[in-house]
């Protein structure tokens, strides 16, 4: 069990309050911090913090010792690396429109361009490697995104309410076929659209939106969002197709699932985020970025409705854990309330990150036989090993071959005391 130095990405959608207030650093940063990184991805590893005062990148540490660390499970499908990358992820501003492969789709385009001999690190690569990225976004705050095709009907009356005289023609396409392969045929439409058809349709989108703002019109969020990325992207593709998307709003607590294939956008909040360890991303508009459309329509689904909305599955009073698909990872929060001092027991889940993000936590390695506290949560029972005192920020690596940790809220109260912990879901 030791602390971790994790790295903070600075790309320029991010925000100057949002991590440097969860590091205890000054604020504003002097310069936008989009995400904190937790794990051990090669461009940027974390670092752990030993007890002689040296300090060991994880990536290193895992290729030295991958079954103590990682543990027999976790290596037998994943090799020396950990599956999942844990990061706090904190926007002002919009990120691009895009969407990952699955395992499937990652393999074969990596092998293609491998054979092709196109140099990894190029930027119009798409496959840096040869596995699936699905991800899971939970609110720390009001967390806003783009996610998953909105019911082709719902869009049918969105597009009919704005009533864009440019655009009729393409309502029609998805009126006469409102399922996933009409929202193909329309979508394929406007991502193909030539820049000089885009500015000159963009004005009149933009009034419709505009208007439909003014009036309180049924889908006022909507538009409010395409006016807002029409300000920052004019005449890109990507504001089209925020039209076909659903607009989403999480609370606190609250997390999306984007699986393989969910063309999405996160627009602004702060969230902690849990993604399978690879950097493979198709993207769609949105971006000076490379956009490979061709690609990214062999990957996109087109499935649509609503998209579920997770509040996580409750184990006990504190723990709360976030099921997936994914093997990669699983996220769990846990969290005290007032006057609740009541221990929580982590048991090994192989290898896992603990981070702190709200008040102070103690870790305890824990000893069997500790009674519980009548709600399922323990009392005491630590063993010899070293314990550890996490405040807001702090994070910790727990190899697989670590004992079970109990964890528990330091302060009087207990109150407003919240640990998320990642973990691979598959061992």
């Amino acid at each position: 069990m030791e602390l971790l130095r994790n790295a903070v990405r600075p790309y320029a959608w991010g925000s100057r309050t949002a991590i440097a207030e969860l590091l205890g650093r000054p604020v504003p940063a002097p310069h936008p911090e989009a995400e904190l990184w937790m794990g051990a991805h090669p461009g940027d590893s974390s670092r752990l913090l030993c007890q002689d005062g040296s300090e060991i990148s994880l990536v290193r540490l895992l290729d030295a010792e991958p079954s103590h660390q990682l543990g027999r499970a976790c290596t037998d499908i994943w090799g020396n690396r950990l599956p999942y990358l844990m990061k706090v992820l904190a926007a002002d501003e919009p990120l691009s429109l895009q969407a990952h492969p699955s395992a499937e789709q990652a393999a074969d385009g990596f092998a293609r361009e491998e054979a092709d001999g196109v140099p990894r690190g190029a930027a119009d690569r798409n496959y840096p490697d040869p596995t699936a990225k699905p991800e899971l976004i939970c609110a720390l705050t009001e967390f806003h995104a783009l996610a998953g095709f909105r019911a082709a009907e719902t869009t049918v009356r969105l597009l009919h309410q704005l009533d864009v005289p440019s655009l009729r023609a393409h309502t029609r396409l998805l009126a006469d076929q409102p399922d996933r392969d009409g929202l193909r045929a329309l979508f394929t439409t406007w991502i193909t659209l030539p820049e000089d058809t885009l500015r000159a349709l963009m004005p009149d989108l933009l009034r419709a939106c505009a208007e439909h703002v003014r009036s309180g019109g049924e889908f006022t969020e909507e538009c409010r969002t395409v006016l807002e990325l029409g300000e920052d992207y004019p005449n890109d593709a990507g504001v089209l197709a925020s039209l076909l998307l659903n607009r989403i709003v999480l609370r606190p607590g609250e997390a999306i699932y984007l699986a393989p294939g969910n063309l999405h956008a996160y627009l602004r909040g702060t969230g902690v985020e849990i993604l399978a360890n690879s950097d493979n991303i198709l993207r769609c508009g949105l971006t000076p970025k490379h956009v490979d459309v061709a690609e990214l329509l062999r990957v996109l689904d087109f499935e649509n409705g609503e998209l579920r909305i997770l509040n996580g599955e409750r184990r006990d009073t504190n723990l709360t854990v976030y099921r997936t698909e994914a093997d990669e990872f699983e996220l769990s929060r846990v969290e005290w309330q007032r006057g609740d001092r009541s221990g929580v027991l982590l048991d090994s889940a192989g290898p896992q990150i603990l981070l702190c993000t709200e008040g102070g936590v103690r870790l305890s390695p824990y000893a069997a036989g500790a009674g519980t506290n009548g709600n399922g949560s323990h009392n005491g029972g630590s063993g010899d090993a070293r314990e550890l005192e996490l405040s807001r920020g702090d994070s910790v690596w727990l190899a697989a071959s670590d004992p079970c940790v109990l964890a528990q809220p330091l302060g009087a109260a207990g109150e407003g005391v919240q640990l998320f912990r990642a973990a691979p879901g598959a061992v």
